[in-house]
């Protein structure tokens, strides 16, 4: 009996950061950066938490998935 198997795709290694001995990828890393940034800055200008905290969730979380594709890509 033959069987056919599929070639296995290399794995990918996305560059990452070591903090206190767990490697994290860098994309994870920019996500966060992003988001605090976003929320200081917006709770400075606006003065309102709600706005700031909802801003800035959806910045680091469009900031996560365009990064990961990004390196996925590259």
């Amino acid at each position: 009996m033959a069987t056919l198997g599929t070639p296995a795709r290399p794995a990918r290694h996305v560059a990452g950061i070591d903090l206190a001995g767990t490697e994290w990828p860098l994309y994870k890393i920019e996500a966060v950066i992003v988001g605090a940034l976003m929320l200081l800055a917006l709770f400075v200008i606006t003065g309102s938490a709600q706005t700031a905290v909802l801003s800035a969730a959806a910045a680091a979380t469009v900031t996560w998935w365009v990064r990961l594709a990004y390196y996925r890509r590259a």
